[in-house]
C-alpha cells in the first residue's frame, strides 16, 4: 500500500473526528482568547498540551502561575487514562523515530480508531496519518476560534464559566453511571469545602488527591455502574430458579 493510499483510508476515517475537532477546537480558540491568551498563544497550547480538557485546565494553570507541583498533579489526575492505552494501542506497527510523536498524539478519538481488532494491520504511516489528520483538526479549530475572537466585537469575558461548565458537565455523566450519585456528589463537595478551607493555595491537588483516595477505597460502594444492574440481577433470578 502506497504512502498516499494510506493518507487517504486515514483521512476517509477521521473525517467524523472532525467534525467534533474543529467544532470543540473553535470553542477552546474563543475562551483562551477570552482569558487574556494571543491567538498564536492559543495554537502553541494546541500544539504542545494537545490533551483535550487539560488544555482548558492549563489555560487557568498558565495565566494563574500554578505551581510546578499542582500543574503536574493536575494534569496526572486528568490524563492518567493515557497511561492504560498502550496496553492495545498497536506501538508496534509504528516506526521507531516517529514513536515519541505516536504517544503525544494519542488522544481519546484517536485511540478509540486505533485500538480496533483491524487497526493491527494498518501500517505505521496510516496509524501516524490518523494521529496527525486529528490534531491538525484540532489546531485549526483552534486557530480559527483564536482569530475569530480578535475579530468579533463582543466582550467575551463570560467565556471564563467554559471550563466550569466542561467538568459540570463530565461529572453528571460520571453521577449518572453511579449507583449512588448523590452521595458521591455530597463526598465530592465536601472534599473540596474542607480542601478550601484547610489548604486554600492547593485546593484543586488536595481535593483531588483526596476524592482519588476515596473512590478507591470505596469503588464497589460508590461507583457500580447502572448498566451492570440488569445482568447482576439476571443472574440472581438464574440461581433463585436453579
Amino acid at each position: 500500500m502506497s504512502r498516499a493510499e494510506d493518507f487517504f483510508l486515514a483521512l476517509r476515517e477521521t473525517l467524523p473526528i472532525a467534525a467534533g475537532y474543529i467544532s470543540l477546537g473553535i470553542g477552546f480558540g474563543l475562551f483562551a482568547f477570552s482569558q487574556g491568551f494571543e491567538w498564536w498563544w492559543a495554537t502553541v497550547t494546541a500544539l504542545i498540551v494537545y490533551s483535550g480538557s487539560m488544555e482548558f485546565v492549563a489555560v487557568g494553570l498558565i495565566i494563574g502561575s500554578a505551581p510546578y507541583l499542582t500543574t503536574a498533579i493536575t494534569t496526572f489526575f486528568v490524563s492518567f487514562r493515557h497511561l492504560f492505552y498502550g496496553l492495545s494501542f498497536p506501538t508496534r506497527q509504528v516506526p521507531r523515530w516517529a514513536l515519541p510523536y505516536a504517544v503525544h498524539a494519542l488522544t481519546d478519538e484517536a485511540y478509540a480508531v486505533l485500538s480496533r481488532p483491524q487497526a493491527r494491520q494498518y501500517s505505521g504511516a496510516r496509524i501516524i496519518w490518523t494521529q496527525v489528520l486529528c490534531q491538525v483538526y484540532w489546531v485549526f479549530g483552534v486557530t480559527f476560534g483564536a482569530l475569530g475572537g480578535e475579530w468579533l466585537p463582543w466582550d467575551l469575558s463570560w467565556m471564563g464559566f467554559t471550563l466550569t461548565a466542561l467538568f459540570v458537565v463530565l461529572a453528571i455523566d460520571s453521577l449518572r453511571e453511579s449507583d449512588r450519585p448523590w452521595l458521591i456528589a455530597t463526598i465530592a463537595l465536601a472534599i473540596a469545602i474542607a480542601a478550601t478551607i484547610a489548604l486554600p493555595g492547593y485546593m484543586m491537588v488536595a481535593s483531588m488527591i483526596a476524592y482519588a483516595a476515596v473512590v478507591a477505597l470505596g469503588r464497589r460502594q460508590l461507583t457500580f455502574s447502572r448498566s451492570q444492574r440488569p445482568h447482576r440481577d439476571s443472574q440472581k433470578g438464574e440461581d433463585h430458579d436453579v
